[in-house]
């Protein structure tokens, strides 16, 4: 399931956390995996004193340059400074990183209140469709081995308590990706790796086809497409220091 939408897809993702989280004037927030700094931005826009971090010099620059108000470091989301935060948000990293459990640990142990976000499963997720339409060309899915993905609801939760969060509560938002016209619904799915196969072994005219024909239920009158995907927040308390 591709893991990017259009530009601006997260708004309604990074409301809700700084709602959940009550983010206002003077409130500390440690941004985990802050990317290109689109979260910190509406972060900073409510008034917070932000700090981010990313394993990606180049995306920590970009927000450096969009966020100028805020602090940014290349850092690890398993090893994030040190320091007590009022919220340590995490948003959309869990499902990259190599141990969420240990990037919850460390979120708890720094931040009075700990939110992170995840993709719901993935028939809750209308992006399944891309994947769906290059099946034909793709390799058989395996089930994944070992314990149930963090996208899971219980298995969130199961990985909140352990690593110590207290009173975690999920929430849900549906996030709309919206796409002008058929172009700009496809061209990014052939930037892909999973585009990229289709194509070397079908071309681009039969896979843009086939997700134009898979994707014609989320088609709107005026030629723009409108994909619904849910997500889930989920905030709990973290550690008491010392």
């Amino acid at each position: 399931m591709p893991t990017d939408g259009p530009r601006g897809w997260g708004a309604p993702l990074h409301a809700r956390v700084l709602d959940d989280a009550r983010v206002g004037p003077g409130t500390t927030v440690l941004d985990l995996g802050c990317g290109t700094g689109e979260f910190a931005a509406a972060a900073v826009a409510r008034g917070a004193v932000l700090t981010g971090i990313d394993r990606d010099p180049a995306a920590v620059a970009t927000a450096a340059a969009t966020v100028p108000s805020a602090t940014f470091a290349v850092g690890d989301v398993h090893d994030p400074p040190p320091g007590r935060f009022d919220v340590v948000a995490a948003v959309q990293v869990l499902m990259h990183a190599a141990n969420p459990l240990v990037v919850l640990r460390a979120a708890a142990a720094r931040g009075v209140l700990v939110s992170v976000t995840t993709w719901g499963t993935e028939a809750e997720c209308d992006v399944r469709a891309f994947g769906e339409a290059l099946a034909p060309w793709l390799q058989p899915r395996r089930p994944p081995a070992g314990p149930p993905p963090v996208t899971d609801p219980d298995r969130l939760l199961q990985l909140a308590r352990l690593a110590g969060l207290g009173e975690p509560v999920l929430a849900e938002v549906v996030c709309p990706f919206h796409y002008q016209d058929a172009d700009a619904l496809v061209a990014p799915l052939f930037e892909t790796g999973i585009g990229r196969h289709a194509i070397n072994r079908a071309g681009p005219g039969a896979v843009r086809e086939a997700v134009l024909q898979r994707c014609a239920e989320f088609a709107q009158p005026d030629g723009s497409y409108v994909l619904h995907n849910r997500f889930r927040v989920l905030t709990g308390r973290g550690c008491r220091p010392g």
